[in-house]
């Protein structure tokens, strides 16, 4: 029994590698793209929303409109900048701080810092950015070639290990835990599975491609905002639930891009 799931995971892999070839250039900028997904659609919305956003801000902490307004102001500009400098990678560093910047102070804004689900999620997407700042380490390497360096070293392979821990965070919101049918079981088995080899890098590659069409599935059947009239507070709820999730999405393609990193089993078995 063993031999033949050691067979089907050999199978797997190949085909996981073969497609993922074929991609390779275009994988990256999929993956920042939807990773700024969500960033890219609140710093629309508050566009769209200002006088709504900024009286709720108001109303929650009891401040005036010329701190409200800036505050929204902040972070439209904050979010649609960082994301098109992560987009045109330009300064991607400092983009990403800003982007950090703008999810903890979302959290505090809208007083979402001790609802689990909201700070799961939030933190799931501060993973991303970890392999983003990854990857643009990796890229500012690269750039003298001819200087010795061991390239899984340094503070890369941290920001991967965190990076990996913090995005499988977003399958805690979709496991059920409870027995309600026999698929509700078994899917939260093998999301429990993915979840571990993805923490502890081990079979990273096929495990993160896996996550992301399980992603794909459940974000278009759970979050189908677009179905919705656009006052509706469920549609709001969907639309955000959509894009933090498209950018867990970006962030696991980003990890499969860039590999499991230095603190991981896969690096660990090549030294065996």
């Amino acid at each position: 029994m063993s031999g033949t799931t050691e067979k089907l995971i050999g199978l797997a892999e190949e085909v996981a590698e073969k497609v993922l070839r074929g991609t390779k250039r275009s994988l990256p900028p999929v993956a920042r793209l939807c990773l700024t997904g969500t960033f890219l659609e609140d710093g629309v919305m508050l566009c769209l929303r200002w006088e709504e956003r900024g009286s709720f801000i108001q109303s929650v902490w009891g401040c005036g409109a010329l701190i409200s307004g800036a505050v929204v102001l902040i972070l439209l500009i904050g979010q649609l900048v960082c994301s098109a400098l992560v987009l045109c990678r330009k300064c991607v560093c400092w983009a990403c701080a800003g982007l950090l910047a703008s999810l903890m102070l979302q959290l505090i804004v809208y007083q979402l810092l001790f609802e689990m689900f909201f700070l799961i999620r939030t933190l799931a997407v501060g993973g991303g950015l970890l392999l983003l700042l990854a990857e643009a380490h990796t890229q500012s390497r690269s750039m003298f070639a001819g200087v010795p360096s061991v390239a899984e070293g340094g503070p890369r392979q941290y920001m991967q290990l965190g990076g990996r821990v913090l995005l499988v965070l977003m399958f805690l919101t979709l496991l059920h835990f409870t027995v309600t049918s026999a698929f509700s079981v078994v899917q939260d088995a093998v999301g429990t599975v993915l979840m571990v080899l993805v923490a502890v890098g081990l079979k990273t590659r096929l495990a993160a491609l896996t996550l992301v069409l399980w992603l794909c599935a459940v974000n278009l059947l759970e979050n189908p905002f677009w179905m919705f009239h656009e006052l509706d507070f469920l549609q709001d709820f969907m639309r955000f639930n959509f894009f933090q999730t498209l950018s867990v999405i970006g962030g696991l393609l980003l990890l499969i891009t860039l590999g499991p990193g230095g603190v991981s089993l896969d690096q660990h078995k090549k030294r065996w």
